[in-house]
């Protein structure tokens, strides 16, 4: 199970998640920055993959393939925005 009310503290955005779905390659920060929460704009760099989440805010972003703690991973500034 994921919280599914995840909120940045870096932006103070909310983290959105789409399923079956992970980030290109070519993703960087000016993209998410400009293109958020827009599913339209996103589209142009989200691939489909079956079992996969991808994860993202305004600052940073996760492509998510296995059972993962996003908790360990220090440089994310995500928290359970309460439910």
């Amino acid at each position: 199970r994921t919280c599914d009310q995840l909120r940045c503290t870096a932006c103070d955005f909310r983290v959105s998640l789409f399923n079956d779905y992970i980030w290109d390659q070519s993703c960087d920060y000016l993209f998410f920055r400009n293109n958020m929460p827009e599913l339209s704009k996103l589209r142009a760099k989200m691939i489909k993959k079956k079992g996969s989440r991808a994860y993202a805010c305004q600052c940073s972003w996760r492509s998510i393939d296995e059972l993962t703690d996003l908790q360990t991973d220090q440089q994310l500034r995500w928290v359970c925005g309460k439910h």
